[in-house]
């Protein structure tokens, strides 16, 4: 079955593609493996934090990839089996609620990227970051502010992270369907956090999160983790 064809962009997208300057000029330079990576799911009070990880080829280009934020999800659906199939290597790492209240959210995302990276099944020669903070380290990193909106291997990535997390929260809607996440994606609102005050949480919901302290009268105790004993990637 083909992938399905994504909408035409709206008028407002056109003008915001994300370019491949950065990994021209890495490439230029004898950096042969570069990965753009990107992350969904920081910001969720349930499901997993999710990485993308994505290897662009150097030669060929599929149109309308832009950062997922500013896609509707029919489009980021629509682009997500031409990115995987366009793309020269690709994967996807989770950290799960359970890690993300026993590492806490920093180590959380290291774990995650490390899995995406690790499933790629090449060893990067530079990894292109969104942001402005390395989560990745080993001296092969680059960080770019709004990269998911100005370089394509980020942007691609970003599509993939987010296709991916919500498919999972979707899915996890048919079994905690209290709580909205096929709308929500485990993002606070309304009717979540008013599931949260009358049901607790679910096996997915992050515990160690200050909003656990706001539903007390259901039982559900706060997550505290242990006194720290330093990072596990330190």
């Amino acid at each position: 079955m083909s992938a399905p064809t994504a909408p035409p962009l709206r008028k407002a997208l056109k003008r915001r593609a994300p370019g491949l300057r950065v990994e021209q000029e890495l490439w230029a330079s004898g950096r042969r493996i570069v990965v753009g990576i990107d992350e969904v799911g920081r910001g969720a009070w349930a499901g997993p934090l999710t990485i993308g990880a994505v290897v662009v080829p150097k030669d060929r280009r599929i149109n309308k990839i832009r950062d997922s934020k500013m896609l509707t999800e029919r489009e980021r659906e629509a682009l997500f089996d031409r990115i995987a199939d366009w793309a020269e290597h690709w994967s996807i790492g989770h950290a799960s609620p359970r890690e993300c209240d026993e590492l806490g959210m920093s180590d959380a995302q290291r774990l995650a990227a490390r899995r995406a990276l690790d499933g790629l099944g090449v060893e990067p020669d530079q990894v292109l970051i969104d942001g402005k903070w390395d989560f990745v380290g080993g001296g092969r990193t680059q960080m770019i502010v709004k990269g998911d909106a100005t370089c394509l291997s980020i942007a691609a990535a970003s599509i993939l992270a987010k296709v991916t997390r919500d498919r999972m929260m979707r899915s996890e809607d048919e079994q905690f369907p209290a709580y909205d996440f096929a709308w929500n994606k485990g993002y606070p609102c309304p009717r979540h956090q008013q599931a949260l005050r009358g049901l607790g949480p679910s096996a997915i919901h992050r515990r160690s999160w200050a909003w656990m302290d706001d539903i007390p009268w259901t039982g559900a105790r706060r997550y505290v983790r242990p006194e720290a004993q330093g990072s596990l990637f330190d």
